[in-house]
């Protein structure tokens, strides 16, 4: 009875060290995942939270262990941002019983978050917080994609049916212009003809939009196409009241672009810039600076404007086909924009906040 006693006891004592290391691994494994963990008992005091998780709240781990909700809402180095939405949080969990909530944080990464709890918690609350900004950013290529190619089918059934028409109606105003002159009515045929022009303008870029035709690539400086882009653009830009500042480096740095088309989309975005800067009023002096980044094998040719800026809501729409936010565009610029770019192996990048200006990042494999 006692030899068993004692060989129960001695297996007690050597499993102890081995469930302790077992303890100690899973605890390092939980501290190390990329993904924040928190754990709040049944009496809603916060007993774990992992470094991702103190390092997403930006307060340490010290600080907080111990705490009820409560508590940590009121912690002084939280900011009122967090605060909101670890609030807005607690209600749809508690209220609504919901277990994931996605939203996107005051950097503009995009942030799952897992509520688990109930029979198999025993009472406790486990909350994990991953990034999926680049899965965001994957399906918002693919839907943008998609897009693309619906209306690549539409324009290629629609878009000449409505150009031969509109021929046909220019010949017969150019025919009567001079019938018209007589009457004292030339202002009603020049309306007409510029309203024609524009009509086949919109169905071009129409066109273009869903297909840009394949690239006629040639070798570029891109510091050489910078300063060409500039020469056109400066005029315009002093009469809408910003100069551009185009940051010349000596790196020798060479794309293989179609010239025309990276122009193209060049020139879209310092005219949107334009337009960002005319529309705040003179509030302050507008200024787009034009600059370029050598990473690896990529060129970053960024456009920044201390324009207007975006909210959350245009930038997620920045590039659909016919949105916009101009009252005489077509919303077909940024589109065909984008998928320029992306036949020439390249993306295009956005970071704006509303009221602090928008920066396009255009990014293009060197030779």
């Amino acid at each position: 009875m006692i030899s068993e006693f004692q060989e129960a006891l001695l297996d007690t004592v050597g499993a102890c060290p081995s469930t302790q290391i077992a303890n100690n691994k899973y605890e390092n494994v939980l501290e190390n995942l990329d993904s924040g963990i928190m754990l709040f008992d049944s009496d809603g005091v916060l007993t774990f939270i992992n470094v991702q998780m103190a390092r997403l709240l930006e307060l340490p781990r010290s600080s907080l262990a111990g705490r009820n909700l409560m508590q940590i809402l009121h912690h002084p180095e939280l900011s009122r941002f967090k605060k909101k939405k670890i609030m807005r949080i607690y209600k749809e969990t508690i209220f609504h019983r919901k277990r994931y909530h996605e939203l996107i944080d005051e950097y503009g990464r995009h942030w799952l978050i897992t509520v688990t709890y109930g029979d198999q918690m025993d009472g406790d609350f486990l909350f994990s917080v991953k990034d999926v900004s680049d899965y965001k950013q994957i399906e918002q290529t693919a839907y943008q994609n998609d897009k693309l190619a619906m209306l690549g089918r539409i324009s290629a059934s629609i878009a000449h049916e409505i150009r031969n028409p509109l021929t046909a109606i220019r010949g017969f105003i150019q025919l009567l212009r001079p019938h018209l002159v007589e009457l004292g009515r030339d202002e009603y045929a020049r309306i007409i003809l510029t309203e024609i022009d524009r009509a086949n303008d919109i169905i071009y870029e129409f066109l273009n939009s869903s297909k840009p035709s394949a690239p006629q690539k040639t070798a570029v400086s891109v510091m050489g196409l910078l300063k060409e882009v500039v020469l056109l653009t400066e005029s315009e830009a002093l009469m809408k009241g910003c100069q551009i500042a185009l940051d010349e480096n000596d790196e020798l740095m060479k794309v293989s672009i179609d010239v025309k088309q990276i122009k193209q989309v060049i020139l879209n975005m310092i005219k949107n810039a334009m337009d960002a800067i005319e529309s705040i009023g003179g509030e302050r002096e507008g200024c787009i600076d034009i600059h370029t980044i050598l990473e690896g094998p990529y060129v970053h040719i960024c456009i920044e404007d201390n324009g207007l800026g975006m909210d959350n809501n245009t930038l997620s729409r920045l590039f659909d086909p016919f949105f916009t936010t101009k009252e005489s565009g077509t919303g077909l610029g940024l589109a065909v924009s984008y998928r320029i770019i992306k036949n020439h192996g390249g993306f295009i990048h956005v970071d704006s906040k509303h009221g602090s200006g928008t920066q396009f990042k255009i990014t293009l494999p060197v030779v």
